[in-house]
């Protein structure tokens, strides 16, 4: 294997990595507004949510082109063991994003009689939630693979634990969203995100749990991963960090912090998905394909990564301009305060 063949496939990796957890995060707290569409009833405070999150969420979505248009073209051979295996879960995922941003554009046209609108938003958001979880369930718990090509069923994903992972993004999504709208509300709305955000911490810190119990349970590579010496004494400080960051998390939202309860939760997301990339390294289908086995021909991947390497800087500015244009809080009432 040349260098340029061991190389690349990492730097694709790195930056497909980068782009699902950029995604993570940017469009989680947007769906998490749209989970928590029903514990706020009153249409003047809808509005107030809906406003907080108007300039961002379509760019929001880039990052998920880019995750999956990467896999497509940097690792053609996991694309076409992962998408058979994960259909029903990702388009049920599009079908239900598309769903939410139809409803997004359209209920505030429709007033006065924009109520299925808002049923729309809400439910396209938590189904997916609900959707992304089970297809990172389904490819944690494996994925049947022969001949370098899928060899299950079209419902391998559904089981007891991918459920699990959806309804564990429901609800981490939905602290995200709360956090988001303790930074940028005020008033009733930035009341009762507070309220709603440590049983939806302490909830999201079960599911860790869970899954952190679950996964080496059901899975000897990873129970060996995270228990055999001396890798233990390098990964003990990750649940550590967790716990600490669920601490300074609950305080933010207790002490009627702006920003410190969302940086806690972005960061707790980044150390459960850094857990997950460390448990299943270096394989981009467990246990199967690696990164090495699964990319595609070094031109291919270097005609690819000019464009990107292009791009992606351009994107972070103008996604970096606009979070700085549009700061400050959304008063009740009205757009943009700074």
């Amino acid at each position: 294997m040349s260098n340029l063949e061991f190389t690349l496939p990492i730097i694709w990796a790195l930056l497909i990595g980068t782009a699902v957890a950029l995604y993570v995060v940017l469009d989680g707290f947007d769906l998490g507004i749209g989970i928590l569409f029903p514990f706020f009833r009153e249409e003047a405070e809808r509005d107030q949510m809906m406003r907080s999150i108007a300039p961002y969420w379509d760019g929001n979505e880039t990052w998920l082109v880019l995750g999956g248009g990467g896999l497509w073209v940097a690792f053609p051979l996991a694309y076409a063991v992962v998408m058979p295996a994960l259909y029903l879960p990702v388009i049920m995922m599009l079908l239900a994003l598309i769903f939410r941003g139809v409803a997004f554009e359209f209920r505030g046209v429709a007033k006065p009689r924009h109520h299925k609108w808002d049923v729309a938003f809400s439910a396209g958001s938590a189904v997916a939630a609900f959707a992304q979880g089970t297809v990172l369930g389904g490819l944690l718990q494996e994925i049947r693979v022969e001949n370098n090509q899928f060899a299950g069923g079209a419902l391998d994903w559904l089981t007891p634990f991918s459920l699990m992972c959806g309804a564990a993004l429901v609800v981490g999504y939905a602290l995200l969203g709360a956090a988001w709208l303790m930074m940028k509300t005020t008033g009733p709305v930035e009341s009762r995100a507070r309220r709603l955000g440590t049983p939806l911490l302490a909830g999201l810190l079960a599911f860790i749990a869970l899954v952190s119990i679950w996964t080496p349970l059901q899975i000897p590579r990873i129970a060996e991963r995270w228990f055999h010496l001396p890798d233990f004494y390098y990964l003990a400080p990750i649940p550590l960090a967790a716990l600490l960051l669920a601490w300074l998390c609950r305080e933010g939202i207790r002490a009627g912090k702006s920003l410190q309860p969302f940086a806690c939760a972005v960061a707790l997301f980044l150390l459960a998905y850094v857990g997950l990339l460390l448990s299943n390294v270096p394989y981009l289908v467990p246990p199967s394909l690696t990164v090495w086995q699964a990319a595609a021909d070094p031109a291919s991947q270097v005609f690819m990564l000019i464009g990107t390497v292009i791009l992606l800087p351009l994107v972070l500015c103008y996604m970096a301009f606009v979070f700085w244009v549009f700061h400050g809080k959304v008063q009740p009432g009205e757009s943009y305060h700074h």
